[in-house]
């Protein structure tokens, strides 16, 4: 790194203290040049390359600092999350509605989520790969989870899994699957592989027996070792509630402003969601930070249009060109063949 860019870094990341401002890059505009932006917009920093791991986590927990979690299913989407210093990348079965289609997360295959976590294992250097166990995998028996776990392992390259529920069933695979090696993340409140017996999409917690019940799954699951826990779509007084319950971090979904860190879809906050269940209900609980499908809706427009116009390609995008030797050659290999038009359309070049 030249000697100017150290100096423009540090004066950067004064302008950034004095003025209590993030250190993201949609902040960097203000106070950095072009080509700045680009470098840092391009990978990350140093200190941004050294792998999250569950230790990590635990460090960010005890000294109450937030943590972020985004979901990401390929590699440019887990490179953006990575670039932008997110710490964990969930590898979530929500592939199978934003990115397959399905209006739930239920026929999504552990092979298909293996595919995923691979992109996103290319793509990442720093965050903590999470990999979701998909409906089926993992019900049947521990010996079954541990199985399941260790292809997302191995085969996908997560660097740890998450499971829903706190049921007996699920807490003996999250011990099995511990003792094999492999960090938990557990999942409670709505838990959508869930959605049959659940009633739909639908907040969880809401009254005195549902959050009490809550409280004690996600006690179980600190017993069982997970290291973290998703609480998803609940009163933020049931988070609070369980904060003060567990000493594992809460990463929140829909749960409030108790918990230790915050997730959310990848799609959602960019503006690309059109799965079917998204446009019959938006969740509420999700902010959007940008509009990318509405952009990408007038680009697409825009280049159709410019097709169907003739101004696509202009002569700006038509780059290569033939020598005059060469062109001359071809012009008369035309006209050997026959192609008397061709070779007068060539002869255009010349």
């Amino acid at each position: 790194m030249s000697t100017v860019t150290l100096c423009c870094m540090r004066n950067l990341l004064a302008a950034c203290r004095a003025t209590k401002t993030a250190y993201i890059s949609g902040h960097l505009r203000k106070y950095t040049c072009p080509q700045l932006y680009r470098t840092f917009s391009t990978r990350p920093t140093v200190a941004c390359d050294r792998k999250f791991t569950v230790e990590q986590l635990r460090s960010k927990y005890k000294s109450s600092e937030p943590i972020t979690a985004i979901t990401a299913y390929d590699y440019p989407s887990a490179k953006q999350v990575d670039v932008a210093g997110i710490d964990i990348a969930l590898v979530g079965d929500s592939a199978a509605m934003v990115v397959h289609g399905h209006d739930t997360t239920l026929p999504i295959t552990l092979d298909d989520m293996i595919t995923h976590a691979r992109s996103v294992k290319r793509a990442v250097r720093r965050a903590m790969i999470v990999g979701d166990l998909p409906f089926g995998t993992y019900e049947e028996s521990p010996t079954r989870a541990v199985c399941s776990a260790l292809r997302m392992i191995k085969d996908g390259g997560a660097d740890a899994v998450k499971l829903e529920g706190a049921i007996e069933p699920r807490l003996s695979a999250i011990r099995s699957i511990k003792a094999a090696g492999i960090p938990v993340m557990g999942h409670i409140g709505l838990t959508p592989q869930s959605i049959n017996a659940l009633g739909g999409f639908k907040p969880q917690g809401r009254n005195a027996d549902g959050a009490l019940n809550l409280v004690e799954n996600a006690m179980r699951l600190e017993e069982a070792g997970c290291f973290a826990v998703v609480v998803e779509c609940v009163p933020e007084v049931v988070t609070l509630a369980i904060r003060g319950a567990i000493d594992i971090p809460i990463i929140g979904i829909g749960a409030g402003r108790h918990a230790d860190g915050q997730i959310l879809v990848y799609h959602d906050i960019l503006g690309l969601t059109v799965h079917p269940h998204h446009a019959k209900v938006s969740p509420r609980f999700c902010k959007q930070y940008a509009q990318l499908g509405d952009d990408a809706i007038v680009a697409l427009e825009t280049f159709k249009h410019e097709v169907v116009s003739n101004v696509f390609p202009g002569a700006q995008f038509c780059p290569y060109v033939m020598g005059g030797d060469e062109l001359n050659n071809f012009v008369t290999g035309l006209q050997k063949l026959g192609l008397k038009t061709a070779a007068e359309d060539a002869k255009d070049y010349l």
